[in-house]
């Protein structure tokens, strides 16, 4: 996918916008009992969004495919659409959003008024 692509770097800022945690946070989390049983599971299947979400995170803008295009826009329309009504209280909530690479307890979660 060629970088000069509008389209994808828009996709590309809104998903990196959106995702606030590190690759290697997010790995770290989805190995974690706290993440819940459908983030990575024993087998190594990597069509699980989390591990593909880490896996986007460690690629060059350049280099995204189509599929990755498709995940961005679906990472970032769910972390804006969550953050219309944060629930930072509610664990299940925050482990949902944590699961997509956004820690909602993070200070560059979102507007200062949430």
């Amino acid at each position: 996918m060629a970088t000069s692509d509008p389209e994808v770097d828009r996709l590309w800022e809104a998903f990196h916008a959106s995702v606030n945690m590190t690759g290697e946070e997010l790995r770290r989390w989805l190995l974690t009992d706290a993440s819940g049983e459908e983030a990575f599971p024993a087998d190594g299947d990597v069509s699980v969004e989390g591990e593909r979400i880490v896996q986007l995170l460690d690629k060059r803008r350049g280099d995204v495919t189509d599929d990755d295009i498709e995940l961005m826009e679906r990472v970032s329309r769910f972390v804006q659409e969550e953050l219309a009504e944060p629930r930072p209280q509610d664990d299940a909530w925050r482990r949902r959003m944590m699961r997509v690479g956004h820690d909602p307890l993070s200070p560059d979660s979102g507007p200062s008024d949430t």
